[in-house]
């Protein structure tokens, strides 16, 4: 197998979301396959492998995060961006964790999925960018200690009983938190976190 270095592999059950996509990446000047279930996709991979594979997340026979996995189990490097319509954190967790490259809530916009398809494909995908290490540096030790426990998916008042503080003074941290990393949503946080080498408390 060798991978094809302008194919882009699209799974969802959703007919109008599969064909959208479809036609936003073929018109960013990608090739597409696109796949109603995970199990057909995987049994396209012994033929060739695609460059990117976007995946949905509630699908029949196998979801998202079961191809995901399988897809590492079989040893299959190719980056995965992830993108459901029933987002949260510890979703978020679960996929990055896993080794998806990103995570996309619906709606999204078309810059959004061809940026990510962009920097799947960059060569340096692993590195660690020094500006969001900057960013972090920022962070007051409460504001990590919120930041960790963010990550990990507790809601505001777990996280007030866990640090002994208030629901209102958790939510001024998470507020500064979101500021200073410069993100507009809590995936977006994970997403950050995670490939910065942070890892979320139990």
């Amino acid at each position: 197998m060798r991978h094809e270095s302008k194919l882009v592999c699209i799974v969802d059950d959703d007919d109008a979301v599969r064909d959208a996509l479809s036609l936003l990446v073929e018109s960013a000047g990608y090739e597409v396959e696109s796949f109603e279930t995970a199990v057909a996709a995987l049994a396209s991979f012994r033929e060739h492998l695609p460059a990117c594979i976007i995946t949905d997340v509630r699908m029949p026979e196998m979801d998202g995060l079961e191809f995901q996995k399988k897809l590492v189990e079989d040893r299959i490097p190719v980056p995965v961006i992830v993108i459901t319509g029933h987002g949260d954190v510890p979703l978020a967790v679960r996929a990055m964790k896993a080794g998806a490259a990103d995570f996309i809530e619906k709606p999204f916009t078309d810059e959004a999925i061809l940026s990510s398809i962009r920097q799947s494909l960059e060569p340096n995908k692993g590195v660690v960018d020094s500006a969001v290490l900057e960013l972090l540096e920022t962070l007051t030790e409460r504001e990590r200690e919120v930041l960790g426990l963010l990550i990990f998916g507790h809601q505001n008042k777990v996280i007030a009983h866990r640090l002994d503080i208030s629901p209102r003074t958790v939510e001024i941290h998470r507020a500064r938190v979101m500021e200073k990393m410069k993100v507009r949503s809590l995936p977006e946080l994970v997403r950050t976190a995670i490939q910065s080498g942070i890892v979320p408390q139990a």
